[in-house]
């Protein structure tokens, strides 16, 4: 198996409820519900932070979701990894939190906590019983005003993370490509290009004082959104938030500008080697618009028809008609700047990356000239709607999706109508989005080798390392 996808659009993975949470649920009462139907309570605190609450008395839980405006896109050249390392650090104590105590009060009173980052943003979160309110604030309140970054939680840390980059990298069969693919097709635009976990060089370059102002900076009130989900009473929640987060003093956020990324004119191609891969595998990648833009809809649907699932075209293609893969996937990261659709597959032993992509791009000419089927479409709807109601199934999903749309898009309540965007796609979009950026010059190829490279004196092209662009 090729490692885990770094970023997968919401529609393309549905995540499961928790061990816990499902403990917590009884029988009959996790059941999937239409988006339009949530209440939508927005407000802001003086100090800036943003609050959405939905209040959902059929289920015994409430999840908390803290999402900050920081990821790996808001570093710097030669200081990456720090988005990814806080997500470590917030776990490590406060003033009236102990290290590690953050997960050990969550557990003992019947829930589960985590956080994650990506290059679009940081998040934390729990999910506990519904009268547990008031301690999922107050922990989440206790980091963001007064986080322990010592000397011993900075340097230990830093080293779990660079374990982690080893461990989930570098000995993991293609985890270096995933790494290698976004910075072949970013090229010099470093918010994408930049790795989430960052490099080893710059984390232990990295000093004590650059992580306290990079926190210091990016971990405001006034930089975050704080959703809450599930069996709660909207006006005890609100006076609740204002008596824990009301007094923390906002920050001064850094500038960030996007410096704009210049697109993409002739392909890119690489060949890479894998010691620790048995059999090849491959990346087709094109540039297209962020997530939410018109177009963006109509990739996705594409993106369904292409590769989600077992009945979609290039599986049917690649792995059961022609068995030149074992696996194949379409799939867009989903990002709030310029975005990614990636089809990616592991190739059959006897087989080699050049027979799969040939068939890919034949698949993607045959779209682009006789496009999509009603029939495919109406699949493709199908499926995007069972995506979409089951991957909110659970409050902390919920309370995600919530968080997410309020940080990057300004209004919570987008989630309301999101999935008729997708429905409202026509087979002549889906086309057109094809013709427009399923382009050669578009695209970006890696190609993942078995073995260890051939000798770097030879001239023989195609050698890792030198990436080609015609």
């Amino acid at each position: 198996m090729m490692s885990r996808h770094p970023r997968k659009s919401p529609l393309a993975a549905v995540a499961s409820a928790s061990i816990v949470l499902a403990a917590l649920l009884p029988p009959g009462r996790a059941g999937a519900q239409d988006a339009s139907s949530f209440p939508v309570i927005r407000s802001t605190l003086g100090n800036g932070l943003r609050v959405v609450m939905s209040p959902d008395t059929s289920l015994p839980v409430v999840s908390v979701a803290v999402y900050y405006d920081v990821g790996s896109r808001n570093e710097t050249p030669g200081h990456s990894g720090f988005a990814h390392l806080f997500e470590h650090m917030m776990f490590q104590g406060s003033a009236n939190v102990g290290k590690m105590e953050h997960f050990q009060l969550v557990n003992a009173a019947g829930g589960s906590a985590n956080g994650t980052t990506n290059s679009d943003r940081t998040n934390y979160f729990e999910t506990l019983p519904g009268h547990q309110l008031a301690l999922g604030l107050w922990l989440e309140a206790d980091r963001m005003r007064s986080l322990d970054i010592s000397d011993e939680n900075f340097e230990n840390q830093r080293g779990v993370v660079i374990n982690e980059y080893r461990q989930s990298y570098e000995n993991q069969p293609y985890g270096l490509s995933y790494l290698r693919v976004n910075e072949l097709s970013y090229g010099d635009y470093f918010p994408y290009a930049n790795p989430t976990i960052g490099s080893v060089a710059d984390l232990q370059g990295a000093t004590r004082e650059q992580a306290d102002s990079f926190w210091q900076g990016w971990y405001g009130p006034n930089n975050a959104v704080l959703a809450i989900v599930g069996d709660f009473d909207p006006d005890e929640a609100a006076r609740l938030v204002e008596e824990h987060f009301g007094q923390i003093p906002r920050r001064t956020v850094p500038a960030w500008t996007d410096p704009g990324f210049a697109g993409q004119t002739a392909e890119r191609s690489e060949v890479m080697y894998d010691r620790l891969a048995t059999i090849p595998a491959f990346f087709v990648l094109y540039h297209i618009p962020p997530a939410r833009h018109a177009d963006h809809y109509a990739v996705e649907m594409l993106a369904v028809i292409l590769g989600d699932g077992e009945s979609s075209r290039l599986y049917q293609l690649l792995v059961e008609e022609n068995q030149v893969c074992t696996e194949v996937s379409a799939y867009t990261d989903d990002r709030r700047g310029p975005d990614l659709i990636n089809i990616e597959g592991i190739v059959a032993a006897g087989h080699q990356p050049a027979e799969a992509q040939l068939l890919v791009e034949q698949e993607i000419e045959r779209v682009q000239t006789a496009g999509v089927t009603d029939r495919e479409m109406t699949k493709a709807r199908n499926r995007v709607r069972a995506h979409f109601v089951f991957g909110l199934e659970t409050t902390l999903q919920r309370a995600q999706q919530l968080a997410e749309l309020e940080l990057f898009h300004g209004d919570a309540r987008l989630l309301l109508t999101e999935v008729e965007h997708y429905l409202a796609v026509t087979p002549q979009q889906v086309q057109d989005v094809a013709r427009r950026y399923l382009l050669a010059s578009n695209r970006t190829v890696l190609d993942v080798i078995p073995g260890e490279p051939p000798d770097s004196s030879s001239d023989t092209e195609g050698e890792p390392g030198a990436a080609s662009e015609e």
